[in-house]
Formats: structure tokens, C-alpha cells, sequence
């Protein structure tokens, strides 16, 4: 096996089992392993400090998968990796009511790389990393071997494996082909989804508790629901008896799977509206009608891809924000949420507080929001916690 030695002073994040070496922490490369290759990673005195996939065209360019020197990174390792986290899924699924999550979340289930979700019968992976693009076909054999499932497809692509030199890719990996729209549950809410062609891995079930928890909010409420994507919190809102739910998103598919979802759930059309438009173009458009709303719902795309981007996402936050807060009726509530990393709870709050002050508003914190336990943070990797999210009142 290939060492990779540090610099000296540049061990203490491998120590505190941080899983990234950047590449300007190497000092050398004893030999020319492969992209992907599992090497050693030592200190600059040469002690040993753990394995991991290296990557040359990568600026993280070891990932590091294992602390204990004497375990071996082989499919039996991998075996007990995905057994492990699926095993801690297992109850989020014994629920009649819930048929769809994420079974491994990357670095936070020790495999940097993998996200694998469940939506009934079929799997989606993701592989953004080297590393796990090597073991793909052992992946797929264990996956199979402990799940059975219908079919495992393919939605590698995500612009992050431009990072680790791969090429984008998707497509049927095993077994059946997904149908155009896959029915799944969750918190008793029925879904179409489309794997091949939906955002991400083919649905968010980062939200699910959150859409459950917003839901207790809105009976007999006004909603308007921005970024509605297949409509996860316009259909918890109805199933609770929201007196009216709009729905915008620009997205033609996540119009239609959205209505869809409707029918699927015996909702009628009185009862919500679908608009297909630019999210902050639709805000001023009621704006300038004079439209309020009880309830606001604000769950965007990620503004934020790294840190080079915040203070530009902060302004796009602050407006978006700022807009919501001018549609809502006196005392009326609104959920803001941020699914950018390099947005930390206390920078978005400050930015909410920016809104306000723009907005003329007084505001009040209710409860905040995380993302749910099938998506954990692991302890040494705090840059796992990347959706938060609050729940204001605006006075």
C-alpha cells in the first residue's frame, strides 16, 4: 500500500478523525497510486493515522475511510459499512406509513462518496467520489444481496463529480428499469416520483420531518408553498386541512409530478393552485396584486455550493426572505429553510434578521429545523449539518 506522508503539524484533523486531507497538507507521496486507490496515511514522523482514497485531481485528495491500522478495507469491510447503516434505518421503515429514505449518507456513514436512497421497491445511488467509483460493482452485489430490491439505478450526476475528475453518469445499474413514476409513502402522503429525470437522487426526504411538523401549522390556513418541487409540503399542508395551498416552482416536471401527487392523494383542484414560474418573479407578481398569505413556505435550491459563494448567497437569502416577509398577513408565519453548508444556522439567522430590517418587520423565532435522523451529522464532520431551517411569526 502507497503512503501518503503529511506535513508536520498536519495531523490533527486526521487525529480528531476528520475525514478530508487536503492536498496542501501532503508533504509526500511515496509512489503513484491510482485515482481511487486506498492508501496510508501517516504522520510526518510516520506514525500511522488512517486509510483512505486518494485522489490527485481532487483538492480533498484523501478521504479517509478507516482509524484502526489493522482492519482491512476489503468487500468484507464494505459488507459491514452498508449493513450497519441500513440496519440503522430499519425502524424509519417499519412504519406502514413510510416506504422511502436514505440509507447511507457519505462521510456520516464512514463512506465518503456513497448516497444511496430507498423509494419502494428501487434504489438510487450517487458516486461522487474516486474511491467508491472503484468498488461500484461490490456496492451493487451487497446492496443486492441485502435488500433485494427491484432495481438499483444510477444518478451520478451531480456536477461534485467534476471535482474528483469523473464524468457524469446515470443509468440502470441492476435489475428492472424504473418505471416513469415510482409510488412511494411517506408520513402516510402518497408520491409520484421520477428517478431518471427528478432532481438530486429523484425526491427530498431530507424534509420529511419538517414537512410533518409544518403541517400542524396551517389548518385552515392560506399557504403558499415556493420551490414546491413534487409537492411535499403542499400535500402535508392539505392532508391537514389547509384551507387553500398555492404552489409555485419553475419547473414544468415538478408542476406535473406535483398534480400528479394531488390525485393521487384525493385532492380536489379547488383546494390548490400550481404555478410554473421563477419563484422570486412570482413573489413580486403577488406583491403587486396585493396577495396575503397565513403561511409561507421557502425551501430554494442550494445558493450557497462553497464558501466562495455565501456573501452572494446571502443577498439572494436576504431578498427572497424579504419578499416572503411582505406577503404575509399580520401575525401570519412563514418556514425559511437553507440547504447550503457553508450557511451555518447562525449566519442564516442573522441574514433572516437582515430581511426583517429591510422588510420593516418585527420578528419572531418559533422553532428551528434540522434535516432528519436517516441524514445524521457525524460528530467530527460538522460540514455533514447543511439543511437548517426556521420557523417565523412576522408581526
Amino acid at each position: 500500500m502507497i503512503d501518503v506522508i503529511l506535513n508536520k503539524g498536519k495531523e490533527k484533523a486526521a487525529l480528531q478523525r476528520h475525514p478530508w486531507i487536503f492536498s496542501g497538507a501532503i508533504n509526500k507521496v511515496q509512489g503513484a497510486p491510482l485515482n481511487g486507490e486506498v492508501v496510508k496515511v501517516l504522520a510526518a514522523d510516520k506514525s500511522f493515522l488512517a486509510y483512505g482514497y486518494y485522489n490527485s485531481q481532487s483538492r480533498v485528495a484523501v478521504r479517509l475511510l478507516e482509524w484502526e491500522e489493522n482492519n482491512t478495507i476489503d468487500t468484507d469491510w464494505y459488507r459491514h459499512k452498508l449493513k450497519q447503516s441500513i440496519a440503522a434505518r430499519a425502524h424509519v421503515l417499519k412504519n406502514d406509513d413510510t416506504n422511502t429514505c436514505r440509507l447511507v449518507f457519505s462521510e456520516a456513514d464512514y463512506l465518503p462518496g456513497l448516497i444511496v436512497d430507498k423509494y419502494a421497491g428501487f434504489l438510487s445511488l450517487q458516486i461522487l467520489s474516486a474511491g467508491i467509483e472503484t468498488v461500484k460493482e461490490d456496492i451493487i452485489n451487497i446492496l443486492r444481496a441485502e435488500l433485494n430490491p427491484a432495481g438499483i439505478f444510477d444518478k451520478s450526476d451531480a456536477t461534485a463529480r467534476t471535482h474528483e475528475n469523473l464524468e457524469l453518469s446515470q443509468g440502470l445499474l441492476w435489475g428492472e428499469v424504473p418505471p416513469e413514476f415510482i409510488e412511494v409513502k411517506e408520513n402516510g402522503v402518497r408520491y409520484h416520483i421520477n428517478i431518471a429525470d427528478g432532481q438530486k437522487s429523484g425526491f427530498y426526504c431530507d424534509q420529511r420531518d419538517n414537512r410533518e411538523i409544518l403541517a400542524a401549522y396551517t389548518q385552515e390556513k392560506e399557504v403558499l408553498d415556493c420551490f414546491c418541487y413534487s409537492g411535499g409540503f403542499t400535500l402535508n399542508s392539505l392532508k391537514n386541512g389547509a384551507k387553500h395551498v398555492t404552489s409555485v416552482d419553475s419547473s414544468a416536471l415538478a408542476i406535473e409530478t406535483l398534480k400528479h401527487n394531488l390525485g393521487l392523494n384525493g385532492f380536489t383542484e379547488d383546494q390548490q393552485t400550481s404555478i410554473q414560474s421563477d419563484v422570486n418573479k412570482q413573489l413580486r407578481v403577488f406583491k403587486e396584486e396585493g396577495k396575503k398569505f397565513d403561511v409561507i413556505i421557502l425551501d430554494p435550491p442550494k445558493y450557497a455550493p462553497s464558501r466562495s459563494a455565501l456573501d452572494r448567497a446571502a443577498r439572494a437569502y436576504k431578498d427572497l426572505n424579504r419578499l416572503g416577509m411582505l406577503l404575509l398577513k399580520p401575525g401570519g408565519m412563514m418556514a425559511t429553510y437553507s440547504c447550503s453548508g457553508a450557511v451555518d444556522l447562525e449566519t442564516f439567522k442573522q441574514i433572516i434578521a437582515w430581511a426583517a430590517l429591510d422588510a420593516e418587520k418585527e420578528v419572531q423565532i418559533i422553532r428551528q429545523f434540522h434535516q432528519p435522523e436517516d441524514h445524521p451529522v457525524r460528530i467530527s464532520f460538522p460540514e455533514g449539518e447543511y439543511l437548517k431551517g426556521l420557523l417565523i411569526r412576522v408581526l
